[in-house]
């Protein structure tokens, strides 16, 4: 890792994406480091670098919270007085759909190491990503008919995203950013072809977080309901069982989804095999364009159930806006002319890193190679 990649990133973040200048002042908001989730050397890079661009620095640690964070009045205060909040904490990502953060100006960083934070993912042009979001979020919108398949048999569809008034994504600022806002699931009806496991979606973090499947299920829904589980006897009762013990756990109805969206930022990877750390990978893959992922167990984004789709078709009034797993910016109405616009965002388009997790055998695997299947 080269130390102008390093800078490239830290500016990115800190200037492109949290639009900061000279003189003013960031606080940054760390897990304790044996958490072990983000690398220690990311802040000291963010600190040294923001150095360089005039910009005073404070660090925090925030105690991490597996079932959700509600951040101190006084901690709060000292976010509203900082120009920008960076969090090098889950709990960025558990608060990104608070109120609360409006008008605090967070940014949730999910460069998780030095290694990311310099790399594609972390240097391309933050604003030519958010330009990108801006037009899918426009397309699918407008669209009269959506449809997503996957080479497992996943299949359903609905009309355009009926997205709600007002902002339709969270309150806190992402970097980079990964995904377009949630599509909600009113009017969609279909199959989706789950593999590997089934994995929390980082607003809680419970036990077991991953559950591991044999098979793959095949799990019908319409609309905000799952109707139907498909598939090894097995695997349908590990399924139905791990719904119904988180949705007990948290008072929610279980088999009901919410809205589901895909990645977009072909840097995004993930080298390690989801099993080898689930809450790792549910954290930091799911912006790569090779997954999507389906909010469910609760009537809200993102629910506490994600199903994650591996290499998704998503074809958008008959134009595959998504093939197998590989965004098309140039099929998106505007997205021939970002990528014009930020040469760093055509590049990362060009040579996609096309791991996410996978086992061995490029499938979504629920256990660490070399160990037994459940």
């Amino acid at each position: 890792m080269a130390e102008p990649d390093i800078r490239a990133g830290v500016e990115n973040l800190l200037l492109n994406c949290g639009g900061m200048a000279r003189g003013e002042r960031l606080l940054i908001l760390c897990e304790e480091p044996d958490e072990a989730y983000y690398c220690p050397r990311i802040a000291e890079a963010v600190r040294t670098h923001a150095a360089a661009c005039g910009i005073d620095t404070a660090t925090r640690i925030v105690p991490f919270d597996p079932l959700g964070t509600e951040l101190s009045a006084d901690l709060t205060r000292e976010m509203e007085s900082a120009h920008r909040t960076l969090f090098l904490s889950r709990c960025g990502d558990q608060l990104r759909f608070s109120e609360k953060m409006r008008g605090v100006r967070p940014i949730m960083s999910y460069a998780l190491d030095v290694a990311a934070l310099s790399s594609g993912f972390g240097t391309a042009h933050h604003r030519g990503f958010v330009a990108l979001r801006d037009a899918v979020n426009a397309l699918l919108a407008q669209a009269a008919n959506i449809r997503v398949t996957c080479p497992l048999g996943t299949d359903f569809s609905g009309p355009g995203a009926v997205f709600p008034p007002g902002p339709a994504d969270v309150t806190v600022d992402r970097f980079p950013m990964l995904v377009f806002a949630p599509v909600p699931v009113a009017g969609f009806s279909g199959t989706i072809v789950q593999d590997g496991f089934l994995v929390g979606t980082g607003s809680r973090f419970y036990t077991p977080y991953g559950v591991p499947l044999r098979r793959p299920v095949a799990i019908h829904f319409e609309e905000a309901r799952l109707r139907e589980i498909t598939g090894e006897p097995e695997d349908v009762a590990t399924v139905e069982a791990h719904y119904r013990h988180v949705g007990g756990l948290f008072g929610l109805e279980p088999f009901t989804l919410h809205s589901w969206h895909a990645g977009i930022h072909p840097g995004c990877a993930h080298s390690a095999p989801a099993a080898a750390n689930f809450e790792r990978w549910s954290g930091s893959a799911f912006g790569n364009p090779r997954l999507l992922h389906v909010h469910t167990c609760g009537d809200y984004a993102p629910g506490e159930i994600s199903l994650n789709v591996l290499d998704p078709t998503i074809t958008v009034d008959g134009v595959e806006i998504w093939s197998a797993g590989c965004l098309n910016p140039a099929r998106v109405p505007g997205g021939a002319e970002i990528l014009a616009r930020y040469p760093c965002v055509r590049a990362v388009f060009d040579a996609p890193c096309r791991e996410v997790g996978q086992g061995p055998d490029g499938r979504l695997c629920g256990v660490t190679p070399g160990a037994p299947r459940p």
